[in-house]
């Protein structure tokens, strides 16, 4: 396989390795170091580099349950803006997953070591960290109890819990058959996408039936089951193989992306590539074994046999907030338990004390790190301005980016907000519908130092 891999690397027509000194110098004449995150967005009227203005005293005590992308921000910004408050951000995870890099893993881009850090490493001075579950928010008593029973009292909470991957709702499936009998799974973990990367290689080198589709729920990040299918079949070119396989993509909906222009750009790749779709399919069932998958349709189901399927979980808020007051009571993100926060401000509609940043809030677009780096600064923002006796018009629209893989050296920087409007950053330098070597170099090269300047509160 390593072999394999080399060549796969070096093929001339990727550009999938170009060097990092020619990389750099084209970001920098862009100016798209940090435009994955949307630097050069629209997504919020608020200062988002480090804040220069003087600290606000206060003694207020906030609380910050979940210590991923969203939490670890905010953190930073925080401890930037205030002076004597007491900050505390509770999280069992000792390890941070950069995952933005699962799909790079999974592809054989990245090695399996390349998302991950540890959490420790992005904390603020004079944040106490509180390493425990969070098991209950009980916000009619400014309370968060943990897994041990301790109970943690606040002023303001913000809410960055992230999401739960429920792989128990798909009859047949355990994440332990990731990486097993042609099973792979981009979201699970660095771990899981390693061995998803093993079992999609295999299939590379072999052809036959591969199967890809999203859940029928919100997700993070809803390009990557698109751009792994892209890469799949990339892969199978490459090796000469493509006529030994057929690809089927089982999509959840009529549509293939959430903005309208996007999916008719991707339904037409697709039939270019001969990437067969299905629509309103729902995986509910697998039986790993006989490697077939059942689908719910309309007019009832259908079992797929499979030679590799790339498994994508239903994703539904984490139970403490599910179960919690916080949840939405009706509406399209009741059922699985978002948080009911304005679009604009991410503050609860009826928890004013209380916040939602990242994949947990209950809003139109987003759960993605470039939504993570607009909505973040804005909440800040209001709680601060609140703290001072003033109002903030500092307001998210929705912003989020897609940096879409559609072959390896080739991709689709996709940057939209809540209304479907295309956002391109850098109009007529950038098209976001044209499969580009510059937007596959942001992907692969300047993403993740952007995003670690976001977790550190500089970007």
């Amino acid at each position: 396989m390593t072999d394999q891999k080399e060549k796969d690397v070096q093929s001339p027509e990727a550009a999938h390795n170009p060097s990092r000194r020619d990389a750099l110098r084209y970001l920098g004449a862009a100016g798209a170091g940090s435009v994955v995150l949307g630097a050069a967005g629209t997504g919020a009227t608020v200062l988002l580099s480090k804040p220069s203005v003087k600290k606000v005293k206060t003694s207020v005590n906030i609380v910050i349950a979940g210590a991923g992308a969203a939490g670890l921000a905010t953190a930073s910004r925080l401890a930037d803006r205030l002076e004597g408050a007491k900050i505390t951000i509770i999280d069992a995870r000792k390890e941070h997953y950069y995952q933005p890099g699962f799909t790079l893993v999974a592809a054989g881009i990245k090695p399996g070591d390349y998302p991950v850090s540890k959490t420790k490493d992005y904390l603020p001075k004079g944040i106490d960290l509180i390493e425990e579950r969070v098991a209950e928010i009980d916000p009619d008593a400014n309370k968060v109890v943990t897994e041990s029973g301790k109970t943690v009292a606040y002023d303001y909470l913000f809410v960055a819990m992230g999401l739960k991957l429920d792989y128990a709702a798909i009859e047949g499936m355990d994440e332990s058959l990731i990486g097993q009998n042609g099973m792979g799974s981009i979201y699970h973990g660095p771990e899981s996408a390693k061995r998803t990367w093993e079992q999609m290689s295999k299939f590379a080198d072999n052809g036959g039936v591969g199967i890809f589709h999203r859940p029928n729920t919100e997700m993070k990040c809803a390009g990557a089951p698109l751009k792994y299918t892209f890469i799949t079949e990339d892969y199978l070119t490459r090796r000469g193989n493509r006529s030994k396989a057929e690809i089927i993509y089982n999509s959840n909906n009529k549509a293939l992306f959430s903005v309208p222009i996007v999916s008719e750009k991707v339904r037409m790749l697709f039939e270019e590539r001969d990437i067969h779709i299905n629509h309103d399919r729902d995986l509910i069932a697998i039986d790993p074994g006989k490697r077939i998958a059942t689908f719910a349709k309309p007019e009832g189901s259908e079992e797929y046999q499979y030679d590799f399927i790339n498994v994508i979980p239903p994703m539904r808020a984490p139970d403490p907030v599910r179960y919690s007051p916080l949840a939405w009571k009706d509406g399209i993100w009741a059922f699985d338990g978002w948080m009911e926060v304005e679009k604009s401000t991410l503050r609860h509609v009826r928890y004013r004390n209380v916040f939602g940043v990242g994949d947990i809030a209950g809003v139109p677009k987003g759960k993605t790190a470039a939504s993570v780096k607009w909505q973040v600064p804005v909440a800040v923002d209001h709680l601060v301005a609140e703290l001072e006796g003033k109002t903030s018009d500092a307001h998210y629209d929705g912003y989020t980016s897609c940096p879409m893989i559609t072959r390896l050296g080739q991709a689709m920087l996709v940057e939209f907000d809540y209304h479907n409007n295309l956002t391109p950053s850098f109009p007529g330098i950038i098209a976001p519908l044209e499969e580009l070597w510059i937007s596959w170099v942001m992907k692969t090269m300047a993403l993740k130092p952007t995003y670690i300047s976001m977790l550190r509160g500089r970007a």
